[in-house]
């Protein structure tokens, strides 16, 4: 007689409601096709989510979490809020991603019974961020926590999402050699979503996606623009992207001067960045914030598109390092010259444009397909895939 396998109760935590379909989406429909997955996200304000997760019969709990808000009773609510979730549901499986679900969810799933926690960091974000603007004592504050959190458990299982941060957390003695850690290839990329299309070699477009933060290399991208426009002034650029108040945000002064629209065409924040992608002929992201891996170098890969990005952990993974079967640049961080060097040579070489792009495609499949990655995430949970 075949065993019939008990459901699992899987409580999901994160600090953003759009993260849970545009990074977990695949993930959350695979592992409610066996088991009960239960989120516990911030105040979901956009109906479409709502209603979709409703309609994948995921069970949502919310809380009043700002993920990048510093603040000791905004934090401690959460806390009394998620121990509260985290003893009514008694989950199984305990998943929760980004620093503060992390630090505080790892530590309570811990001391509440849970036998599998699989915390993901998606990036070390900017307290590992160097020369950065964030307050040292809450940096340090944060790592200590962080190390508190990880503290080696037969229990727990640590995702991450490039081997940068694996090694940085190994270096700052935040765990150790012997603990139970897994990289895996980013959020993966669903590639039946963005759908490979030839790129405009005739007019040239190049795009960055990204929240106008210094650290996303915001600058460096206008004043790259800037050398090339005065040189090419038909090539076109394009800039889509949140600016909030951040305590990264990038300059009064430099937003008025991209608004301004003389040098790039701001898009702003768009729901869909597909028929962006479409237009474009390459895409830049001269980040050096601390990436997992960026889920806009993925989508444009997918669709079959150049980059250029940094060589800094996360982007780096994005540019296959085999010379034959390279889909972009790497440049140093902060380099406006740099950049603007490798936009010219794809203006001189158009051809190696769409070249470029087919093997951002391969890679893609290769290393990011979504399905791969929720793969491993399932193997890592100890669930049948």
């Amino acid at each position: 007689m075949k065993k019939i396998s008990k459901k699992k109760k899987i409580l999901i935590v994160c600090d953003s409601s759009k993260s849970l379909l545009d990074f977990r989406g695949k993930l959350i429909e695979k592992l409610q096709e066996k088991n009960q997955v239960y989120v516990f996200t911030p105040i979901i304000k956009d109906t479409a989510i709502r209603n979709q997760l409703n309609k994948m019969n995921v069970i949502v709990k919310e809380s009043n979490l700002d993920g990048s808000n510093v603040s000791v009773f905004s934090d401690l609510q959460f806390i009394i809020s998620l121990r509260k979730q985290i003893r009514q549901i008694r989950p199984d499986i305990f998943f929760p991603y980004t620093l503060k679900p992390v630090i505080y969810g790892t530590i309570l799933a811990k001391n509440s019974g849970v036998n599998c926690i699989v915390p993901m960091i998606t990036g070390l974000g900017y307290n590992f961020t160097k020369g950065n603007r964030t307050n040292k004592l809450v940096a340090n504050f944060t790592k200590l926590l962080l190390k508190i959190s990880l503290k080696s458990d037969p229990r727990l299982s640590l995702v991450l999402q490039n081997r940068d941060d694996a090694q940085d957390l190994l270096d700052l003695k935040i765990i150790n050699a012997t603990q139970n850690v897994h990289v895996v290839n980013g959020s993966g990329v669903d590639l039946t979503h963005y759908a490979y299309a030839e790129p405009n070699i005739n007019s040239v477009t190049f795009l960055m996606i990204a929240r106008l933060i210094n650290a996303k290399g915001v600058k460096e991208y206008f004043e790259a623009a800037t050398k090339i426009k005065s040189k090419y002034p038909n090539v076109k650029f394009q800039l889509v992207g949140d600016y909030d108040r951040n305590i990264d945000s990038i300059s009064e002064e430099l937003y008025c001067q991209i608004i301004k629209g003389d040098i790039i065409e701001y898009v702003g924040f768009v729901n869909d960045v597909r028929p962006l992608i479409n237009k474009a002929s390459v895409v830049v992201l001269p980040s050096y914030y601390r990436e997992g891996v960026p889920r806009a170098l993925l989508e444009s890969m997918a669709m079959g598109r150049a980059v250029i990005t940094c060589d800094s952990p996360g982007c780096r993974e994005t540019v296959n390092s085999d010379p034959n079967k390279s889909n972009g640049f790497l440049i140093p961080i902060k380099d406006s010259y740099a950049l603007a060097s490798k936009m010219e040579y794809f203006i001189l070489n158009r051809e190696e444009i769409i070249d470029y792009g087919k093997k951002s495609l391969v890679f893609a499949k290769e290393k990011f397909d979504v399905n791969l990655i929720n793969k491993d995430m399932m193997k890592i949970m100890e669930l049948d895939y």
